[in-house]
């Protein structure tokens, strides 16, 4: 397995609670992520639009598409093949610890010109846990400037623990935390970022002439109980490094 992180990182991470990996695949394996999501959103017949409600137009002319798929490894060996990258258990590994057990994967595709923004928030609120080790990693397929709706964030926001949230989406009050105000980070294809999941993030509209395509991994270790049963997927509870001091003989079900 490659080294794993820096001191510099870890420190960056626990101040900041993201890290921003620069290359962690290279741009040629990035590419072939990126035709793999867009020919996935083509069997599916491009009609799975995740927008959220918040953000949802009325009017028909002006709504926004975010295409998505969960359990993307179900429909796609490339990405079963980098749920267990040596190169993103190292960075998984020096964040959270030597277990690593999978949550859940989803993928999303910004259309041009017309791709969804998604509200400031935080995860933690859709699947809440005892430890908070919740993490998640977001992989970019291809370029992400912020004319793209990159990725945003409040650094150090995880320190104050779960915020109150408003609407069905569970998102933060946009009068409080309003997008533009957030940290933006554009990526190139082949970064990845990971943020705890209390970082209160979210990422704007996509109004470039190009396609904002990246896949999202959500982990954690696996002593760190679920406080509810909620967001339960076909592949959770599969272990990506190290073991699960939990399991036990004959056990079934989402890593409970």
């Amino acid at each position: 397995m490659p080294a794993s992180l820096s001191s510099d990182q870890r420190a960056f991470y626990q101040d900041n609670g993201y890290l921003h990996v620069k290359g962690l695949i290279t741009p040629a394996e990035a590419a072939a992520l990126r035709k793999e999501m867009h020919d996935l959103s083509a069997r599916l017949g491009g009609k799975t639009n995740a927008t959220w409600s918040t953000v949802r137009a009325e009017d028909p002319a002006k709504q926004t598409l975010l295409l998505h798929c969960h359990d993307v490894q179900f429909h796609s060996g490339l990405t079963s093949q980098l749920l267990l990258d040596p190169r993103f258990l190292a960075v998984a590994t020096g964040l959270i610890g030597p277990n690593v057990q999978l949550h859940h994967t989803k993928m999303f595709i910004k259309p041009p010109e017309r791709g969804s923004p998604f509200p400031m928030h935080q995860d933690q609120p859709y699947f809440p846990h005892e430890k908070h080790t919740m993490t998640a990693v977001i992989f970019h397929f291809d370029d992400a400037p912020i004319e793209k709706g990159c990725l945003r964030v409040v650094p150090g926001s995880y320190k104050l623990g779960s915020l109150p949230y408003v609407g069905a989406d569970m998102s933060l009050d946009p009068k409080e935390y309003p997008i533009e105000k957030a940290t933006p980070l554009p990526a190139k294809a082949g970064d990845a970022v990971f943020f705890n999941y209390l970082t209160i993030h979210g990422s704007g509209l996509n109004t470039s002439h190009e396609a904002r395509t990246t896949l999202l991994i959500q982990f954690r270790d696996p002593s760190d109980k679920p406080l509810k049963d909620v967001h339960l997927s076909r592949g959770q509870g599969m272990m990506l490094a190290g073991i699960d001091p939990l399991a036990k003989a004959g056990h079934e079900g989402f890593g409970k």
